[in-house]
């Protein structure tokens, strides 16, 4: 550890720019594939612009709890299935997974396809953490 922060000290310049890479790779990424939306105004997409919510979860979490209305196509499908989202093309997508993570894929495929993708910020988790109702079937 004591190397660590000596190699900080004397390449601090180094250090710096690798810092600056980092948080623009990562403003970057997000960009490509929508911005991340709150529970508050996901929920406002849903109720004032009809927004679509597209949950990347496997099925079998899907069953467990989703949001009203929801579609599901897995992660892995998205790519192959987006002809089914055409008719949604008008409205606002806001993909969802269970912890935010996996969403950024499926929201750059979409993205690219033209349509307008946020992703839930926290996914089902952060949804659930705010006490907001699921289906469960």
């Amino acid at each position: 550890m004591e190397q660590l922060f000596e190699f900080v000290t004397n390449h601090w310049m180094l250090v710096s720019a690798l810092v600056v890479l980092l948080i623009l790779l990562g403003w970057d990424s997000g960009q490509k594939s929508g911005p991340k939306v709150t529970t508050h105004e996901a929920t406002r997409l849903i109720n004032q612009q009809n927004a679509l919510v597209l949950d990347v979860r496997e099925k079998s979490e899907f069953k467990k709890g989703r949001i009203v209305d929801s579609v599901n196509i897995p992660n892995n499908q998205v790519a192959d299935r987006v002809s089914e989202l055409e008719k949604h093309k008008d409205a606002p997508i806001i993909v969802v997974c269970k912890s935010g993570q996996t969403a950024s894929a499926a929201s750059k495929i979409l993205k690219d396809q033209g349509f307008d993708v946020y992703r839930l910020g926290g996914g089902i988790m952060e949804w659930t953490n705010n006490n907001l109702p699921l289906v469960k079937s």
